[in-house]
């Protein structure tokens, strides 16, 4: 069930400019339908929560970007990710669409970019 945090996590994300207004009203959407959903299936309720995207910097060890998810909104939020990230290859995200709706949990992707000193993981818990 979405919580209220949930929601201002948005609409904070929308007033610092991260997500258009468009983007966060769909993404709002999507956080509602999941409640419907998960409302429907007693058994999602036990299932994984959220998709975690994490970049490290190689050099620092330092998180660059943190990046939680709700499992409601994992196709609306991937859809915005590759707008942000159009180019990185190697990564097939209808790829990691079909892992997701397979149910698979755990660390799916670790992409290590050693041009930009980047290190990208995906995890699903």
């Amino acid at each position: 069930m979405a919580t209220t945090e949930e929601r201002l996590r948005i609409l904070k994300m929308i007033e610092q400019g991260q997500v258009s207004a468009e983007d966060g009203a769909r993404l709002l959407e999507a956080l509602s339908t999941g409640e419907r959903k998960n409302a429907q299936s007693p058994m999602a309720a036990s299932s994984a929560r959220w998709f975690r995207v994490r970049v490290t910097d190689l050099r620092t060890g330092k998180n660059k970007v943190n990046v939680n998810i709700p499992m409601g909104l994992v196709k609306v939020g991937m859809k915005m990710g590759a707008r942000f990230a159009p180019e990185m290859e190697g990564m097939d995200l209808s790829q990691i669409s079909e892992m997701v709706e397979a149910g698979a949990t755990g660390k799916l992707v670790e992409i290590e970019d050693e041009e930009d000193g980047e290190r990208v993981e995906i995890f699903v818990e």
